[in-house]
């Protein structure tokens, strides 16, 4: 590394002549290429913004100048710049980098994210409070083009040009965000790229107007309705004119010294907002030519030579991701009401294959959460019946029209909210952990967890066929490689199961947490401890006449939920004692995640740490039990005393 090796920060970036920027810029893309072959990461979302960076921290003074990063899981080359490369290596990993951006993290990550179409908005925020400071920098927001097809982005440019706020947007158009970018904003910016530079085109108008003898400067003024329909048709939906941005592209996001030119251009502009359009290609200089942008978006480690992953030896059951696919062709064959869709996450969520079966029933609506859920529930006040998959993460930017739109008017739409519960490696911004608390404080809707991949299809059939607002969650990974061959078949709203009886203690799991709860069980019996198991299976309706006879016949319930525990499925299990004057008559433990932010790290050891295996939900009953035991001998003792 003839240069890269040297460079601790944007200042000795600088210090580089503009010549010398490509080959940094190489030597920064063959750098992420042998870290991420070896530890995995957002290979391919990085690897087309690497000149970006480049670009970026060699014209503006950061951190003076701030840089907002849209999303931020393509920002490894920013990371690699700001003295983080040799703790690239750590990325996503226990006590290592974040996969994205964290103000925590360094002085440079001005803004964290890791969902899409927020950088504009706090951009913005950044520029006016800077003029309301009376300071003087920049702001620079990088957006992808699919991220700017979000509601947020647009809300964003609207005010943007409203207030006329010195802002400059970098608009990473690569046609992707992870899948192939959707919509007509999409299609627009396809045309820009056909034609000229707006700003070209109308110099060349103004040019040869006013060059005319004697009339030129009066026949400039005259044609100003001539040029703005020249604008509509160069930039269709008039960004430009009618929002108040001006115009730089498009350039080659890939050539550097073109970008450091652009954006010197754009630092120019000091009455408004100025967009740069660069060009960029996802995955640039990835190992593997194939254009599977699903594979390279995000990889585990790879063959640097080949860019191929790693195979493993063994065979592991299929994902719930998978199952969820599968089950929906099988039930979409048989019934024509069906409609599946997703939001910029057709691989991530199993859409894909229905999108390949029922191209007509099945849609890709973009980085549009909120628009899907609304969309969701047009369909079903026509008799369809959609179903909905987002991750948990991601439906939080729907809630209010999950509650507005589709459980106010009590209608048949399925959200199928898959990564649940801890995801591990993306973190804070990706955890799944707060679906049941939102939900649940609503009517209407229906709520439940699979213990396995075979309740999932059980659920997926039961939510559909519920004529009201069903919600499932499940997690992120593999099944447990039981038998999925039957058909779906509809489980009865509201009502668990009783996998083990016993008399000690009752272990009540939700979803993900029923299989560490029987495999605890198995470890209390040893010692000398009956316990009852059951598989909660619905929050909301809860099994409540179940639920009411074990607390009249057990000493101790623990609940265990992959959740945040406030608003959880434990409190929706107090909630019913209480309202049934049993909260005195038994002791409830509630096991999940506290009240905090979970960091990134592997899933297994972060739900360790909070007691959510089998070895933790064992310890906790025998330490509660032997708790109760101290407490009634002492009870005993003072009575005998008295």
């Amino acid at each position: 590394m003839r240069f890269l090796s040297e460079i601790n920060s944007p200042a000795d970036l600088r210090q580089l002549r503009v010549e010398d920027l490509q080959e940094v810029a190489d030597e920064v893309r063959q750098f992420i290429i042998d870290t991420c072959s070896q530890v995995g990461g957002h290979t391919g979302a990085s690897l087309g913004a690497v000149e970006l960076a480049v670009a970026m921290h060699y014209v503006f003074d950061t951190p003076n100048d701030r840089l907002v990063w849209d999303v931020g899981h393509q920002a490894y080359a920013h990371k690699i710049l700001t003295g983080r490369r040799d703790q690239l290596h750590t990325i996503k990993q226990d006590g290592g980098l974040s996969g994205f951006l964290r103000r925590d993290e360094s002085e440079y990550d001005t803004f964290g994210a890791g969902h899409a179409s927020t950088s504009l908005s706090a951009a913005l925020g950044m520029a006016v409070a800077r003029d309301r400071k009376g300071e003087d920098f920049h702001v620079c927001a990088l957006i992808g083009d699919s991220s700017l097809a979000g509601g947020m982005a647009m809300e964003a440019i609207n005010q943007a040009g409203h207030l006329k706020s010195r802002l400059i947007v970098l608009l990473n158009d690569n046609e992707m965000s992870i899948a192939p970018a959707v919509g007509a904003l999409s299609r627009y910016l396809n045309r820009i790229k056909e034609a000229q530079s707006y700003q070209h085109i109308k110099e060349e108008i103004g040019d040869a107007l006013e060059s005319v003898p004697h009339f030129g400067e009066r026949l400039r003024r005259a044609a100003k309705t001539f040029k703005d329909a020249i604008a509509a048709a160069v930039l269709p939906g008039a960004l430009v004119n009618e929002l108040g941005f001006k115009y730089i592209g498009y350039v080659d996001g890939h050539n550097v010294p073109m970008l450091v030119k652009a954006l010197e251009e754009a630092k120019k502009v000091d009455d408004g907002p100025v967009i740069v359009h660069a060009l960029t290609t996802k995955g640039k200089g990835f190992p593997n030519p194939e254009k599977n942008y699903y594979a390279y978006h995000a990889t585990g480690p790879f063959d640097p030579k080949t860019g191929l992953p790693y195979k493993s030896t063994k065979t592991a059951p299929p994902t719930y991701t998978q199952v969820f696919g599968e089950t929906m062709c099988d039930l979409m064959a048989n019934d024509e009401a069906i409609i599946a869709l997703t939001a910029a996450m057709p691989d991530g969520t199993g859409v894909d294959k229905i999108l390949e079966k029922f191209p007509d029933r099945a849609f890709d609506v973009g980085i549009a959460e909120q628009h899907a859920v609304t969309f969701c529930a047009g369909m079903a006040c026509e008799g369809l019946k959609p179903v909905a998959a987002i991750y948990s993460t991601f439906l939080q930017r729907g809630f209010d029209q999950v509650i507005h739109d589709v459980c106010l008017q009590d209608l048949n739409v399925t959200f199928a909210m898959d990564r649940a519960g801890i995801v591990g490696a993306d973190g804070p911004t990706h955890h799944g952990l707060l679906d049941i608390a939102y939900f649940r404080g609503y009517p209407n809707i229906v709520l439940m967890a699979p213990k396995d991949e075979a309740e999932l299809r059980d659920m997926i059939h039961t939510a559909i066929e519920f004529p009201g607002p069903a919600a499932i969650r499940y997690p992120r990974g593999n099944g447990f490689g039981v038998d999925i061959s039957m058909p779906p078949a509809l489980i009865e709203i509201g009502k668990g199961e009783i996998l083990k009886e016993g008399s000690d203690v009752a272990i009540i799991a939700y979803g993900s947490m029923v299989y560490p709860s029987v495999a605890a069980a198995e470890m209390l019996v040893p010692q000398g401890i009956k316990p009852t198991v059951v598989n909660a299976r619905f929050v909301k309706p809860l099994d409540e006449e179940m639920i009411l006879a074990i607390a009249r016949e057990h000493r101790l319930i623990v609940t265990v939920e992959e959740a945040y525990l406030a608003g959880g499925f434990g409190s929706a299990v107090i909630e019913l004692l209480e309202s049934n004057g049993l909260q005195d008559s038994v002791k409830v433990v509630r096991m999940g995640v506290p009240d905090e932010i979970v960091t990134h790290g592997d899933p297994k050891r972060l739900l360790g740490n909070y007691g959510l295996n089998a070895e933790g939900i064992c310890a906790k009953v025998v330490a509660t039990l032997a708790d109760l035991d101290h407490k009634d001998t002492g009870s005993r003792r003072f009575r005998a005393v008295k």
